[in-house]
């Protein structure tokens, strides 16, 4: 599942200003304190199955090589943005993101609500230098691979950030296998393998299943990855803990300077 990850942040303003920094930790509350519904049918804990179709599964998508002939290697999802533009994944998943296209609710080898090219990536310096599994966090804009104007939270919804959790938590998980052309999803409970990183038992979220949102009551508060690359066996995944360096990224993503 491992992948080396690279960063671009074109097309960005970087100077900050205190007005506008005011507006944008306002405009960070409301993204972080917007609740959305989890999926409506669902397995028995510890169990994966094939996600059905609805608004949960819709903001998840597959990460393609160039396009959905270039087959899925990670998953993303779409989380709440001011620019309604964002999606967060693994790091690891962010190789090259200049031929990387997304897939929001791809299923059966159609992509229903369209592919989005990546275009600013935010990853952690940690990550760029040293790899360090506690930052496996990355968030990336997106816009219509065909040159429209659509935003995609506008097409498909997405998920509001949901940082601090408690240690055994339950989460829902949902995630591409490389091997399966529609997402499995998974609830459990977590346990924390350490303070920086949480732990889940579910089935079957082998290669490909990397960047896979971790959901508390429909908000993100995690994605597959950080230790080992989120796991070495199919049946224990991890999540880095979302802190202050993976929610300066998403504020640098969601509410841009300028």
């Amino acid at each position: 599942m491992i992948h080396r990850a690279l960063t671009r942040q074109t097309g960005r303003a970087r100077a900050r200003r205190a007005p506008r920094m005011v507006l944008a930790l306002a405009a960070m509350a409301a993204l972080l304190g917007i609740d959305l519904p989890d999926t409506a049918v669902a397995p028995p804990e510890g169990v994966t199955a094939q996600a059905v179709p609805d608004r949960t599964a819709d903001r998840v998508g597959a990460l393609f090589a160039g396009g959905l002939d270039g087959g899925h290697f990670c998953t993303a999802a779409v989380v709440r943005s001011a620019g309604r533009d964002v999606i967060a994944t693994a790091a690891h998943c962010l190789d090259h993101p200049e031929v990387t296209v997304f897939a929001p609710g791809y299923r059966d080898g159609r992509a229903p609500f369209g592919l989005w090219k990546l275009l600013d990536v935010h990853v952690a310096p940690g990550w760029i230098d040293d790899e360090d599994p506690d930052e496996d966090i990355a968030f990336a804009t997106v816009a219509p691979l065909d040159g429209g104007k659509a935003a995609i939270e506008d097409v498909v919804g997405g998920f509001p950030v949901a940082p601090e959790q408690p240690d055994d938590v339950s989460v829902t998980v949902l995630g591409y296998p490389s091997t399966e052309e529609a997402p499995l999803r998974c609830a459990n409970g977590t346990s924390m393998f350490s303070e920086t990183q949480r732990r889940i038992e579910c089935p079957d979220l082998s290669g490909g299943t990397s960047g896979s949102p971790w959901l508390v009551n429909g908000a993100l508060a995690g994605v597959l990855g950080g230790y080992e690359g989120g796991g070495t066996v199919p049946d224990v995944s991890y999540s880095a803990v979302v802190g202050d360096q993976a929610l300066e990224l998403y504020r640098e993503a969601a509410v841009p300077a300028g």
